[in-house]
Order: C-alpha cells, then structure tokens, then sequence
C-alpha cells in the first residue's frame, strides 16, 4: 500500500480540540507522531506547525463556524461556511486555517478531487514550505495509486517532486505510477532521472532502483535498458548483475553475429560460460573461420562438462572441427602480408588472438583499421579485447575508449571488465 492522503491530512490537521473558541488551540497544537509504511518522511512533513496559527479578527467567528461544521461532519452546511470563510479572509494565516478544514472536510469523505483542490488551497496560502507541501502531495499520489488511479497519481508524484527535487519519496513512486498505468518506457526513463540526480549529488542510488529501472526498460525493449543494466553492473558488479547485464544486451542484439561473439568472449573472459554459451561460442567462431578459437572453447567445454560430445549438437561440433584446419602463427604471418580487405585482416587478427599472440593479434587490427573498408570502432573493440587478455589495462583502456559507432556500447562492457576484472 502507498501512502494515503487521508493519513498525512490527520497530521497536518492535527487532533479536533473542541470548539475552535477555545483559543485556537487545536490551530496549533504539535501533531501527533505516527508510524507510516511510506513514506519515512512524510509523518514529520506533515506535521502542524508548532506555534498558535492566530486568525485575523474578522475571519475568526467565519473560521469557528467553518471549524463546527467540519468537525460535525456536517456535509450539507460545509459548502455554505467555507464560502462564508473564504470571502472574509484577510491574511495568509486565515486562508492556510480555512484550507486546512476544506482539507479535513474532503479527507473525511474520501473525495479525491476535494482533496486535491483543498491541496492547492493550501498551496496558495503560501503558508506551508515547499518540502512540507511536497510531502502533502506525495500523499495525494499515495491516495490516487490505492485507488489505481495511476494517470492522477503520477502528476501528483511530479508536483511533489516539482516541488522539491530532494524529495526521497517522490521520484521513485512517479515511476510505480507509471508501471500502475502501463507505461514501462516512461518509467524506466523515471527510474534513470532518479539514478543521474543521485549520482550527480554524491549519493550511491539503492541496487533496487537499478533492478527496476532495469527490468522496466527490458520489458519495454527500450534501447536504455543495455546502458541502465551497465550502470548497475558498473555500480554493483556480482556475478549476478553481470549476468543479467550480459543476456539483455545479447537478447537486444540477436541479429548481430559479431557484437554475440565479442559479447560471449567477455563471459568467456570472465569464466561464467554456461553450457549454451560454450556451444553458441565455438559454433559463432566456427561461422567466423576463427577454428583455431572454436576447438579450444570446444575443448574446454567437454572438460567443463559443459558440452557432451555424445548429444547431437557436441557431436556434429567435433566432427566439423576436426577436419577444418588451424592455421598456425607463420601460416597467419603469411595471409596478413596479401591481405587484401580489412574483414580479411580481423580474422587474421582473431586467429591470432586465439593462439594467444595478442601482439600480433593487434598489429593485424591496426592494419585493418587503416584499410579503405575499415571499422575502426571494431577494431579499436578488438584491439581492447587483446590487450585486454593480455594484461595491458592502460592499453586496452585507451583503445576501447576510442570505439565509436554500434560497438560503443559493447565497449563500455568491455571497460567495466578492464576496471573490474582484469
């Protein structure tokens, strides 16, 4: 359950202390503390101020009547009193009081849109500071969500937020009133507002803001989902993050053949291969010509256990392998001589990397990169990638900070695994 308005309205109010003749005193006496669920702020935000609010002479006998008649529950006279109340008020002391009963009247009979306009009187009383009518609001949009009136709720949230921007509150339940109303885009893009304004003022966001802003954009197949799951990697790296960071961005990117290799290569890197990711490995570096690379992920994944060389899949994996040719280091010094393409370069350069001559492997990327058909955002990946796997940090580090274009984003992977793992 989220927060009622009902509830917070009982703090601001405060408990009836008779006839409002009696000196004002139930005006402003301290409220009374109770425990809420949600928000942790808004019992406090909520509460009345803790000096006497005094009326204006010529309000007081229209804001006692006001007062009977809402603490009377009387529904058929309060229209006629508030009015009354309303035409002769003087100060913002006066409007704030006579609020706070049109407040408490619409609290009383649970009508939303009463609610909300006794909030903006309120509001318009200028009597309240804006942290405390944040508060308020965030209430409202408590009362809208368990009524599922989540289109409402979530302008209420955003008022709040408005409001003020370090409302702990407000920020991460416009997101819920936006999953509440179906619009999972929306707030995934909420949920990463939240995560930059908190990063920007110093603050670590909660791994749960993450997950959700995750999983939101996921469901929505949004693009901001491969880069909100490495910022949740990047901010809290266990096996499982990584995990779940790597299946989005494969599943975001199932058409790209070469971006499910390098991405496999980073799990391969990071020794959390499952037993899908040896076979799909080696088979995508087979499609590759990379034989060299298959036979040993082939290999390691029958001493894994990972592959069984008996089922139909291990067994037509081995026996392709076994009569395709690997070529050796003098055999790839040769074809990197003729080389004619940059694609035929980055084979070369893979072939090379499979044999763990990362030297070598880059001297073939760089040549590719400079040839009239060359990526060089993929080259500069695999340059990374190698040196990478070689142990060189502050070179793979520039040379991955150097790719552009559609690998950019694979990158910034590969980068968490330099500053994390390697």
């Amino acid at each position: 359950m989220k927060p009622s308005l009902s509830t917070a309205i009982a703090l601001v109010i405060g408990a009836s202390a008779g006839p409002a003749a009696a000196q004002y005193g139930s005006y402003g006496s301290p409220a009374p503390q109770q425990q809420q669920q949600q928000p942790p702020s808004a019992a406090a935000a909520a509460q009345s101020p803790q000096a006497n609010i005094p009326p204006s002479k010529k309000a007081r006998n229209a804001i006692v009547d006001l007062q009977t008649a809402v603490n009377a529950k009387d529904a058929a006279a309060i229209p006629a009193k508030l009015a009354a109340a309303q035409a002769v008020a003087e100060t913002k002391e006066d409007r704030y009081l006579i609020a706070r009963l049109q407040l408490q009247a619409a609290a009383a009979a649970n009508d939303n849109a009463a609610m909300e306009a006794a909030l903006g009187a309120v509001a318009a009383s200028n009597y309240l500071d804006a942290a405390r009518m944040s508060d308020l609001y965030v209430a409202l949009g408590g009362t809208y969500y368990n009524s599922k009136l989540y289109p409402q709720a979530a302008a209420a949230f955003q008022k709040a937020l408005a409001l003020n921007p370090q409302n702990k509150d407000a920020g991460p339940m416009i997101a819920e009133a936006l999953i509440g109303a179906g619009q999972k885009a929306e707030a995934a893009a909420a949920l990463q507002r939240l995560i930059q304004a908190s990063a920007a003022s110093g603050q670590k966001p909660a791994e749960n803001v993450y997950k959700r802003a995750v999983a939101m954009a996921y469901e929505a197949q949004a693009p901001a989902a491969i880069d909100l799951a490495r910022q949740w990697v990047a901010a809290y790296p266990t096996q499982s993050s990584w995990s779940d960071a790597i299946a989005i961005y494969r599943n975001l990117n199932m058409g790209d053949q070469e971006a499910t290799l390098d991405l496999l290569r980073l799990k391969q890197a990071m020794g959390t291969l499952n037993a899908k990711d040896y076979t799909d490995l080696a088979g995508a570096a087979t499609d590759q010509l990379i034989f060299t690379e298959a036979q040993k992920v082939t290999d390691a994944g029958i001493a894994a256990k990972m592959i069984d060389p008996a089922s139909a899949s291990g067994r037509d994996l081995v026996s392709v392998l076994k009569v395709k040719a690997k070529p050796t280091a003098a055999d790839l010094g040769e074809a990197m001589k003729v080389a004619a393409n940059a694609k035929a370069l980055m084979r070369i350069g893979d072939n090379y990397a499979a044999l763990g001559d990362y030297s070598q492997a880059v001297a073939a990327y760089k040549l590719a990169m400079g040839k009239p058909d060359g990526d060089a955002g993929l080259a500069n990946l695999h340059i990374g990638m190698a040196l990478a796997r070689s142990g060189d940090k502050a070179g793979a580090t520039a040379a991955l900070n150097a790719v552009t274009g559609p690998q950019a984003a694979l990158a910034k992977y590969w980068l968490l695994y330099v500053a994390q793992k390697a």
